[in-house]
């Protein structure tokens, strides 16, 4: 497969869409999620998107082509929450490694199934737990913490173990709202490659902005997120998630300056309305994301919640012609 760089230095690549908002589409019940294997599981389990990859395996590889056919040159698999810390709200934190391999081997049978002849690739997804490591859950206790950095670690480095057997090309750290939790990830995978004296796969990193504030959940301005990442030498950093495109483009636009790798960008379609869905129309979303190209802000663009394959066609569409942004050439440290 030829390495992603060679792709980034001459265009802008697209990433997918959002996973969830295409399995609510199949207004799935309960037995679906249960399957047959599950059927007698003693606690509901609806809701368990990443479950789908055992017991729906179809629907997921048909969206994963919907993606593709659109124009994503990289998909993420349907694992954001499967590790054992998320997956033991339903009971099912030993299913986090076969999740994730199943997974990673449903996405590339899509890559093979649509037979473009251009690359393709699969990013194994890495959510941010639905835990924390620098907040407290408890307002009347703000030391307390739910787990520990080696907790979080132990459950990533299955998760990326889980990924890696299944064949993913790259990772990808999303939707982080907490850098110490991303931290965790990181030093998982790090310590994975070096253990198992494998060749190391690029890392993407994508963090979340909460409000205009331009800060993280857990305080951080984009600037001191950007460097307490940047050790880990990834492919690609970018934000995803919490803000539309018309919100996200200053961040995006200081994000751009600063960091030495390509950056990535892949938000909402707007802002959610009062019933939680969301209104922005694959044109607007696409219109917004063009706009960042054509101002040279980004190297890899998509769309996260809302986001449909007719997003990722248009956003396609509008970027195709754009130059990618360049790497910024950096002043030598003084000696």
């Amino acid at each position: 497969m030829k390495d992603i760089r060679d792709l980034l230095n001459h265009r802008i690549l697209i990433i997918d869409g959002a996973m969830g908002t295409m399995i609510q589409r199949y207004h799935l019940k309960e037995e679906d999620y249960r399957g047959e294997r599950f059927q007698n599981w003693p606690s509901d389990v609806k809701g368990n998107n990443d479950l789908l990859c055992l017991t729906q395996p179809h629907i997921i590889r048909e969206i994963h082509g919907h993606y593709l056919e659109a124009g994503a040159d990289i998909i993420e698999t349907n694992t954001f929450n499967a590790n054992k810390i998320s997956l033991a709200d339903y009971g099912m934190q030993e299913l986090a490694y076969e999740i994730n391999v199943a997974a990673a081997r449903i996405a590339k049978e899509a890559t093979l199934l649509v037979g473009s002849g251009e690359e393709k690739y699969v990013a194994g997804a890495i959510g941010p737990l639905n835990k924390t490591l620098s907040l407290s859950p408890d307002v009347n206790n703000p030391g307390y913490r739910a787990l520990t950095f080696d907790e979080a670690v132990e459950a990533y480095y299955e998760q990326v173990k889980g990924l890696v057997d299944g064949g993913v090309d790259l990772l990808l750290i999303e939707t982080i709202f907490d850098t110490l939790n991303a931290k965790a990830a990181i030093f998982a995978i790090k310590k994975y490659f070096r253990e198992t004296n494998q060749k190391e796969l690029p890392i993407m990193i994508s963090g979340t902005i909460t409000d205009a504030s331009g800060r993280t959940l857990s305080g951080q301005t984009l600037e001191a997120f950007y460097t307490s990442i940047r050790h880990a030498h990834p492919l690609s950093v970018g934000l995803n998630c919490a803000l539309g495109a018309k919100e996200m483009r200053p961040h995006i636009e200081e994000l751009s300056q600063i960091a030495e790798c390509y950056t990535s960008a892949y938000p909402n379609a707007g802002l959610p309305n009062a019933m939680g869905e969301y209104d922005e129309q694959p044109e607007e979303t696409a219109h917004f994301i063009e706009d960042w190209a054509e101002a040279g802000f980004v190297n890899i663009v998509g769309g996260c919640c809302g986001t449909t394959p007719d997003h990722i066609r248009h956003i396609a569409e509008h970027v195709r012609n754009i130059k990618p942004r360049p790497l910024p050439v950096l002043e030598k440290d003084l000696v």
